[in-house]
């Protein structure tokens, strides 16, 4: 007993942390989006957080900003934090030595009495609390992981809403100008019907013009509604604060796009899902090792026992001694427990292996989707836009010679406007691939399904809608 005492006492027996655990959230959280992230426990940080809050809000939205409001304000990600406090709690207690139990019993008959106290400890527990202390610490760092990805994952979700609602008010823009000149043609149609000038086929030509853009400028509205809830609700914002600005353009693409020669390796070391995984192979490890130590006992017991007696004509007498209790291996010698474990083990390897591939993988597409979505954007802004521009410019001037006539110039105006809405899907696509990107070589979900699909071309958009 001084023996295992002594080994408990080097050991020692864990603590709460002042941070609850949040040391390793806000490292990740500082190296990988450089935001700060704060776990409410008190009214003070309540209203700190706020405060914090409300200063961001009163400027016009960027990324950034919105990740931070997300990061103290989301009640979800709050929730996660509190998980990880109890996984530290969890912890604590596993590296506590087993309580010792006290019972006393006291038997009556015939002027006589027996009193017996015990004090019973669980001297297997003690004997294994460093191998299941070390456990729990390990339990505890995967938690950390854990709220770091979640941290991650919210970033990733305010930054794609953010795109969306952003791409989604340019779009709404853009179509509402469109709207305006579609409008003014449909009536100069009509009125050139009117006067036998224009034939129905062509008054029918640029009166459905006018009805397909007022019904794709009302779906965008709606999409931009649900956007804009979306990033609310990732945000944590209610009441008067969902008056929040937004700007109604994309930001511009970056002058140069990034190079990630060492993308693979960037993302098998820093993926937190993969980080959980190594540790909970080490965990199963040290466990394995815990079932093949305590293979054949699973039970041990020592108690001390003080025994008082009185006979109804005789003087009372002490006994004391101890007791031990053990399960005897007769039937069950460990080996289910043993070989249940070890393909634990195994199960665990196989999948940690599967998921280095899979990041691997992921990695290399998303980084291929990152520079394909770059080239994409930038040949409209540097081709596709000018040349758009030229036309346009040159059939002002044909018109100003008489040389075309008004259809024909809001024939091209049309599909200058089918040009610039492919030209900001393209950059919205960009955007996006560039948060799947981060996605991919920190973690914090999304995928493949967060990604937009690609539209046709702005000449098969435009296509069969002139003369």
């Amino acid at each position: 007993m001084a023996a295992l005492l002594s080994t408990v006492a080097l050991t020692g027996c864990a603590s709460f942390s002042p941070d609850g655990g949040m040391n390793v959230v806000a490292t990740v959280a500082s190296e990988t989006i450089n935001k700060d992230v704060v776990s409410i426990r008190t009214t003070d940080d309540a209203g700190r957080a706020r405060d914090a809050v409300q200063g961001l809000l009163r400027r016009a939205l960027t990324v950034g900003t919105a990740v931070q409001i997300a990061l103290l304000n989301n009640r979800g990600l709050q929730a996660a934090y509190n998980e990880l406090a109890l996984a530290e709690a969890e912890f604590v207690g596993e590296s506590l030595p087993p309580n010792p139990t006290f019972a006393i019993s006291r038997v009556t008959g015939n002027g006589g009495y027996e009193i017996e106290r015990q004090v019973v400890g669980d001297i297997l527990a003690l004997a294994t609390l460093p191998f299941r202390s070390e456990i729990a610490r390990q339990r505890f760092q995967k938690a950390q992981l854990r709220a770091a990805e979640e941290t991650l994952r919210l970033a990733a979700e305010v930054r794609r809403a953010y795109y969306r609602a952003v791409g989604a008010n340019e779009l709404v823009v853009l179509l509402t100008d469109a709207k305006s000149t579609a409008e003014s043609t449909a009536q100069l149609a009509l009125k050139l019907g009117e006067t036998g000038s224009l034939n129905k086929l062509d008054q029918a030509r640029e009166q459905v013009f006018y009805a397909e853009i007022t019904a794709d400028l009302a779906t965008l509205r709606q999409d931009a509604t649900s956007s804009r809830e979306r990033l609310i609700r990732l945000l944590g914002l209610w009441d008067r604060d969902l008056d929040f600005r937004l700007p109604q353009k994309l930001p511009a693409l970056p002058r140069r796009p990034l190079s990630l020669p060492r993308i693979e390796v960037d993302a098998v070391a820093h993926r937190i899902d993969l980080q959980m995984a190594r540790i909970e192979l080490g965990l199963l490890a040290k466990s394995l090792k815990l079932t093949e130590a305590t293979r054949f006992v699973t039970l041990l017991d020592l108690a001390g026992i003080d025994k008082k007696t009185r006979e109804p004509e005789g003087a009372p007498f002490r006994e004391r001694g101890f007791d031990i209790a053990f399960q005897i291996p007769i039937f069950d010698g460990g080996e289910v427990r043993v070989r249940q474990a070890a393909e634990t083990y195994n199960q665990a390897f196989n999948r940690l292996t599967e998921k280095a591939v899979d990041v691997r993988s992921e990695a290399r597409d998303a980084f291929r989707v990152y520079r394909s979505r770059y080239d994409i954007a930038g040949h409209y802004q540097r081709e596709v836009l000018p040349l758009r521009e030229i036309i346009s410019d040159e059939m002002k001037l044909r018109f100003s010679s008489m040389q075309v006539d008004v259809f024909a110039l809001l024939t091209e105006a049309r599909q200058r406007i089918a040009a610039l809405r492919a030209a900001i899907e393209a950059k919205r696509g960009f955007w996006l691939a560039e948060s799947e990107l981060k996605t991919a070589i920190y973690g914090g979900g999304g995928g493949s399904e967060s990604q937009p699909e690609p539209r046709a071309s702005a000449t098969a958009q435009a296509g069969g809608a002139g003369h």
